[in-house]
């Protein structure tokens, strides 16, 4: 009975002396607020792609690229090798038997034998072995576990975070194809329009009505109309090969895709609503990838501290034994073995320090990186909710501009066929109003784009507005 309560009184004492890490979040060094601009209220509701992105053609691509994307699939196999990473280290928390059976036969002759006659020696073994389970009093095989575990979550929530950004950077690309597409058909039109008014300035030309210089102002301007037409062909061309790798399909595939809408028509969700910072950027896939990341090396500590104390290791093995095969399982042939064994380090040259010292330096560099991790993160959710408020406000401002030159270009070639302004002014309407044009377009898929990076930002999660009436 001593015994057992010295045993028991041991076994505590080595369990409370543990040196398996407490992980405590750091605080988030981060505004308790928005920004004022960025300041709105809501609550936090999951929403899938497919709602947010109501394009018919720019769902199809996403769902081709979530399939087909190269750099995804290695991103989820190596989510496959973490996760059979972790399940090495789990397994090394329970003891680990086998199955055993062997067979020895031995002749040795009598020169080489010590009682100088011949030998022959024949043993039959067969039962459960336990092979080095070492005892866990100091916490190192549940640090390496702890380490294993924050390092696949780690892994898997990476995954998420490229998934999330694959879906981004594929509706970013097809807004700027059609932005592209609708500003190389305004180009085109433009130049049409320019080079009926060559025209037609060459006959007034030849009847005398116009004078050389119109008609070279004229030209000028429908090959300027030309070469923009050209730059963007040239630019349209690249933004479909971006968007074929990404989508990881060939040209005509794509072409089977149901028919997109143009910018216009585009319906990405804009009511997206942030609540407190910590309740967006905590449930970010890089944030929480960040933190796993410390949470590892967290665990690590408490390993490489474990390395100072003793190390105990269990191998042992019951079974039967016989000198014959049949006589294996006979009365009496019963066998074992046990083998504890206790290894204390008493010399390494300070290798265990070091590892240490390593172990605490790498928890410092993960501590900065999640600080960090989410500095970025409140900085570019803020950053996209205040841009959609003032992109907005341009893209009223600009539509009016735009609209302001279309009715001076109007007036301006009213003027100019009744004779009473040069052709020079109406060249500048012209400009003017296909700038306004060009730029409106190109506002209007900033706007789409802003929307979609914060989608991205917020974790693929729709914020909706706060319930009222109750």
């Amino acid at each position: 009975m001593n015994k057992t309560l010295l045993a028991a009184a041991l076994c505590t004492a080595l369990t409370s002396c543990s040196m398996v890490q407490e992980y405590l979040r750091p605080n988030a060094p981060i505004p308790a607020n928005w920004p004022e601009s960025a300041k709105t209220g809501g609550s936090l509701r999951q929403s899938s792609w497919q709602n947010y992105f109501s394009d018919p053609r720019l769902q199809a691509l996403i769902s081709a690229a979530l399939e087909n994307n190269r750099d995804l699939r290695i991103a989820t196999a190596r989510i496959a090798e973490a996760r059979a990473q972790y399940g090495l280290q789990n397994a090394d928390k329970l003891p680990n038997l086998s199955l055993t059976a062997a067979g020895n036969d031995s002749l040795t002759p009598a020169g080489a034998s010590a009682t100088g006659t011949k030998m022959s020696v024949q043993r039959y073994d067969a039962g459960l072995t336990l092979v080095a389970y070492e005892l866990d009093f100091w916490g190192r095989v549940e640090s390496l576990n702890r380490f294993a575990k924050a390092s696949y979550l780690s892994t898997e929530a990476a995954q998420r975070a490229f998934r999330l950004s694959l879906i981004a950077d594929v509706a970013n690309a097809y807004l700027s194809l059609l932005e592209l597409q609708e500003r190389a058909q305004l180009a085109t039109d433009t130049a049409r329009s320019r080079g009926v008014s060559r025209d037609l300035i060459q006959r007034r030309r030849e009847l005398g009505a116009s004078n050389n210089l119109d008609f070279l102002q004229a030209d000028g301007a429908y090959q300027a109309a030309l070469a923009e037409v050209a730059n963007l062909q040239r630019l349209q061309a690249q933004a479909e090969n971006l968007l074929t790798l990404l989508v990881g399909r060939t040209p005509g595939e794509l072409k089977d895709l149901p028919k997109g809408r143009s910018l216009a028509q585009q319906n990405i969700s804009s009511e997206l609503l942030a609540g407190l910072p910590a309740e967006v950027l905590l449930q970010r896939p890089d944030v929480i990838s960040a933190e796993q990341r410390l949470i590892a090396a967290n665990a690590n500590i408490g390993a490489a501290r474990a390395a100072f104390f003793p190390r105990i290791s269990l191998t042992g093995s019951i079974g039967t034994a016989s000198r014959t095969l049949s006589g294996l399982f006979d009365s009496g042939s019963g066998a074992w073995s046990f083998q504890p064994a206790l290894s204390l380090p008493l010399f390494d040259a300070g290798r265990n320090q070091a590892n240490a010292d390593i172990a605490e330096a790498r928890k410092v560099v993960a501590v900065a990186d999640y600080e960090k991790t989410i500095q970025q993160a409140f900085r570019e959710v803020a950053d996209l909710l205040n841009a959609r408020v003032k992109i907005a406000d341009q893209l009223a401002a600009q539509q009016a501009y735009a609209d302001t030159q279309s009715q001076r270009l109007k007036l301006v070639q009213a003027r100019y066929t009744a004779g009473i302004i040069n052709h020079l002014e109406v060249l500048d309407a012209e400009r003017d109003t296909f700038a306004a044009q060009q730029n409106l377009l190109q506002v209007q898929r900033s706007l789409l784009s802003a929307s979609t990076q914060l989608y991205k930002a917020l974790a693929g999660r729709e914020l909706a507005e706060p319930e009222t009436g109750k």
